[in-house]
């Protein structure tokens, strides 16, 4: 993250002690794990993925998921339209939690449910091993990224840019200490897309700060209308924008989130990359 900007140092400093295992604990094994019970919030990020990509728009050889911190479910819809997935993360601890898993070490966490449940979704009959090891075989790399920095995979980044899509959960507003600073970020990684490429955008609503360990990390707040003007001013058509109200079960006070958003949206053509 920029070393000029004294807030952005901040947060570098503070995502030094974040927790990969403690974050999925919080976050994706149950209650907010539990993709049994209707009206989780697991099931409905699964189905607003599985059904934009269902639309068969959103397709093309590369795919770039940014800031995907320790988790893959993201991009278990996305595996059966892109071949060349690259996985990005500013810690190194969250690189390695991608690792163990792209390479079925026995401590990585376990994601079949989220498989099982993304291939339910789809009806397309597949199996969630099969899911799964097409998911493996498509991401190609997984680099370092600063969303604070203009190019931020850097200057000879191995990835194919700019890519087909983008897709992005729970990364800009986690590490942006302010609202200018998540447009800038936004900015940034739309410089990583194609014109008329898409971008699939989830994150939380109204959240102003979350645990990951001992570390308690701040979160700019923003609701679905601020989330839209930001798209519509970063150069992007919104094509789809959904909400989901946190029930109370799941408001485990590992944060103060109160919701989560999907977007859908289009980089206009003309928009520079």
């Amino acid at each position: 993250m920029s070393q000029e900007d004294p807030s952005l140092v901040s947060v570098a400093a503070a995502y030094q002690r974040f927790q990969p295992a403690a974050y999925l604990r919080n976050n994706y094994a149950p209650p907010r794990g539990d993709l049994s019970r209707p009206g989780g919030v697991g099931p409905w990020k699964l189905q607003c993925l599985a059904e934009t990509f269902a639309t068969g728009e959103v397709t093309g050889r590369t795919l770039i998921d940014i800031g995907s911190g320790p988790t893959v479910y993201q991009l278990l819809s996305a595996c059966a339209h892109f071949e060349d997935i690259t996985m990005t993360d500013f810690l190194d601890v969250n690189r390695r939690e991608l690792g163990r898993w792209l390479r079925e070490e026995p401590e990585a966490f376990d994601w079949s449910a989220y498989s099982w449940h993304a291939c339910l979704m789809e009806g397309r009959g597949e199996s969630w091993q099969e899911k799964e090891r097409q998911l493996r075989a498509r991401v190609k790399r997984v680099l370092p990224i600063d969303v604070h920095q203009p190019q931020p995979l850097g200057t000879a980044s191995p990835a194919p840019l700019p890519a087909d899509a983008l897709v992005s959960a729970f990364c800009l507003e986690a590490v942006s200490p302010d609202l200018a600073s998540f447009h800038r970020a936004l900015g940034h990684v739309t410089t990583l897309l194609k014109p008329g490429g898409h971008l699939l955008l989830i994150g939380g609503l109204e959240e102003s700060w979350y645990q990951a360990g001992e570390v308690r990390l701040g979160v700019v707040p923003v609701s679905a209308g601020m989330v839209r003007e930001a798209l519509v001013r970063g150069g992007y058509e919104v094509r789809d924008l959904r909400t989901y109200t946190m029930p109370a079960h799941l408001r485990t006070g590992v944060d103060d989130v109160q919701g989560v958003f999907f977007a859908w949206a289009q980089k206009k053509a003309g928009v520079a990359v």
